[in-house]
């Protein structure tokens, strides 16, 4: 089942290496899911939305990546890449599944199950105002923000 615009989004309530709490009810959150911690793309991925972390705050809206690693790989990964956003462990995947990125992907010929890359922009009122999947890093983060500020 694939999570997209219009849709109600799930809930999200996952441990995080800050203790901040995860829970995207009544405001305006970014929930991406991301599939390994320091690795390039999920890095980049992490630093720019970190670069426009101010801008996100500035919007009223909280900025949360998802992915299978565990808090305390999350907090490594913060802390070596000086990361500002809310940085959430689903290690048994009940999160990727809700949402429908636990997919089958494909890497030379080979079938696997893995997590798409994938952003939702959720409103107040609890709806998937914006999905975006297989994402594309470069030029991402600015793209939510964008999505974000106009549904203001």
């Amino acid at each position: 089942m694939t999570i997209d615009s219009g849709d109600t989004a799930p809930a999200l309530d996952l441990a995080t290496d800050a203790g901040a709490p995860t829970d995207i009810t009544g405001r305006v959150s970014v929930v991406y899911f991301y599939p390994k911690d320091d690795t390039s793309g999920c890095t980049r991925e992490g630093i720019d939305f970190t670069a426009l972390g101010d801008d996100f705050a500035a919007a009223g809206v909280q900025v949360i990546g998802v992915s299978k690693d565990s808090v305390a790989s999350h907090a490594k990964f913060r802390a070596k890449h000086s990361l500002g956003v809310i940085l959430a462990a689903d290690p048994d995947g009940v999160a990727c599944e809700a949402w429908g990125v636990w997919v089958e992907k494909s890497m030379y010929g080979r079938k696997y199950m893995g997590i798409e890359r994938a952003t939702f922009l959720v409103g107040k009122d609890g709806k998937v105002a914006r999905a975006w999947h297989k994402v594309k890093v470069p030029g991402h983060a600015a793209e939510v923000l964008a999505a974000a500020r106009a549904l203001g």
